[in-house]
């Protein structure tokens, strides 16, 4: 019976994968095409420039936003099963105004930011005078109030239609400035519009999903009495998102550590070799993202021992396995897969692009394992594997460029994504037979 129900979790978990990864496919393919045409046009200095503008607006959004999908999916699962939909509804009105607070938070935080640091980072003039501008494409990722919801209902396919706008964005805004030799400024202007599509579009997705299955419960209201009915949510969010945080802030400073040491062309390098590698690097986080759900859900029933763990480590496995062809063509054809996205300019991306893809393939199982620890409840696990893993080392980047050149920012990444997966990986392991041993203690005298 238990392989029963954990091979279903897994089959749901795959379910909600395809469909999401339609999409993500789609994403990749339309994001590898605005790539090479705006690589192209710019060339490794003003598409390295580009990216660290971009790069800026996302550090600082993810370090000041405050992500709240992983308390709508977790607390809203039960709301769900008790059949609350005002319970659910005052929850996503909570967190929904939490996320959008600290959003314009991180708005104002990258408008300030932006024109004092730029010059360190090799900002041209023309990106110093937009930077103010620019920082509304921190709202791109102000959108995970909505995704949960989205998530919660199990409409994974409107999810992976969403995964198609910002890059869809960009590839019609591409088009437009190269027909219009606008340059630079156009580049800046279409990356701009595809972050607020990007935003807008997902919470439109939700409220019409809200709209058809929460009918008659007003979207606004009270929010008095959510955190007696969400017991220790608070902790939780703060836990979640600081995990979200810390997983992710490695890979966002790093392309600003690498311009700040070596200039913006070694960071267009260093771009076109992270974007050949995001195709190993996605599925797994769309991985976890669909496993979050039905693990939630898994954890509520009660079955948090060794069903969860056995539908985490097949999850696994079975990226790994999907990713070996990927892998093994970036390994040996580097040079080739980047002169073909960027043009003979670019060659210099093929070294760091291989130990980017061996990082890429160590990180596969972090995301799934990341998604259990947080249904089980310990999402305080997870920030300090990523803790670890991303702050612990990243002292070393800057230290490594100087000696070694921007081949070392890709030797960095391998240490991190081998510590921080292994951490996970055990602390899987270690809870999810804790809490199986918590369910029934009469089995674990047994054992």
């Amino acid at each position: 019976m238990a392989e029963l129900v954990a091979g279903g979790v897994v089959r749901r978990i795959f379910g909600n994968l395809g469909r999401l990864v339609t999409g993500k496919a789609a994403a990749g393919l339309i994001g590898l095409a605005y790539m090479v045409l705006a690589a192209r046009d710019l060339g490794p200095s003003d598409y390295g420039v580009l990216v660290l503008v971009h790069s800026f607006a996302t550090t600082v959004g993810g370090i000041v936003e405050f992500p709240g999908w992983h308390a709508v999916v977790r607390y809203g699962a039960h709301h769900q099963a008790s059949d609350e939909p005002h319970g659910l509804m005052k929850l996503l009105r909570f967190v929904g105004t939490v996320e959008l607070t600290a959003g314009v938070l991180a708005v104002i935080t990258a408008a300030v930011l932006g024109p004092l640091l730029g010059p360190g980072l090799g900002w041209s003039a023309t990106a110093l005078a937009f930077a103010v501008p620019y920082s509304l494409a921190v709202l791109g990722s102000v959108r995970s109030t909505a995704a949960g919801y989205l998530q919660l209902r199990g409409r994974f396919d409107l999810l992976g239609i969403h995964n198609v706008v910002a890059p869809a964005a960009r590839l019609v805004g591409a088009v437009i400035v190269i027909a219009t030799e606008t340059g630079f400024i156009g580049f800046l202007i279409a990356w701009l519009v595809a972050a607020l599509l990007e935003w807008a579009s997902l919470w439109t997705m939700a409220w019409l999903v809200a709209r058809q299955h929460l009918a008659g419960v007003p979207v606004r209201g009270a929010i008095q009495g959510v955190r007696a009915e969400n017991p220790g949510i608070w902790r939780f969010m703060i836990a979640a998102n600081a995990d979200v945080t810390f997983s992710e802030l490695a890979g966002r400073i790093a392309p600003l550590v690498i311009g700040w040491m070596l200039g913006p062309a070694a960071v267009g390098l260093y771009a076109i070799a992270q974007r050949a590698t995001v195709v190993i690097a996605q599925p797994a986080q769309i991985l976890g993202q669909a496993a979050y759900a039905e693990l939630a859900r898994l954890v509520a029933a009660g079955d948090h021992g060794q069903r969860l763990r056995r539908a985490v480590l097949h999850c696994v496995l079975i990226a790994i396995a999907a990713a070996v062809p990927v892998i093994l063509i970036l390994a040996f054809f580097s040079r080739e897969i980047a002169g073909l996205i960027g043009g003979p300019s670019f060659t210099g991306a093929a070294s760091v692009m291989v130990w980017l893809t061996a990082a890429r393939a160590l990180m596969l199982a972090g995301p799934p394992a990341s998604s259990a620890l947080i249904a089980l409840g310990r999402p305080s696990l997870s920030v300090a594997a990523n803790v670890v893993a991303s702050l612990g080392l990243l002292p070393l980047l800057p230290l490594l460029i100087q000696y070694y050149g921007l081949d070392a920012a890709g030797w960095h990444a391998v240490f991190q994504a081998a510590l921080g997966s292994a951490i996970l990986i055990i602390l899987v392991l270690r809870e999810s037979r804790r809490a199986g041993e918590a369910a029934n203690p009469l089995a674990a005298r047994c054992v």
